[in-house]
């Protein structure tokens, strides 16, 4: 009898939890203008992405000043809040995204304790 191979990708050491060697991360930035906690949220969120996902990110900044509608989408109620729309379930973090390990825990980069 032959066992089945299960489809599994296996995780090179050097990967980053929470990553598929092609998944493609699409993040929303949701801001009110170009106050300091969004620019803070901003770099913070730039930061954690080039030092975690290897450059297989966009970030979309969506201001809500401009286009208060588009936030309807993600039922946006707090700012700056980060959206995960890739990969699937959508998270959001709330927040200027400071700390670091938290937004990691909350993008599922990091597990939790």
């Amino acid at each position: 009898m032959k066992l089945k191979k299960e489809n599994s990708v296996k995780r090179n050491r050097k990967e980053k939890p929470g990553t598929e060697p092609d998944e493609k991360w699409v993040l929303r930035l949701y801001v009110a203008g170009q106050t300091p906690k969004a620019i803070t949220a901003f770099t913070n969120l730039k930061k954690i992405c080039e030092e975690q996902l290897d450059g297989k990110y966009s970030i979309e900044v969506i201001d809500l000043l401009i286009n208060p509608q588009l936030g309807g989408e993600d039922q946006i109620f707090a700012l700056p809040t980060l959206v995960r729309k890739l990969p699937v379930p959508v998270r959001k973090i709330i927040g200027d995204l400071s700390d670091t390990e938290r937004v990691l825990v909350g993008l599922n980069l990091l597990p939790e304790r």
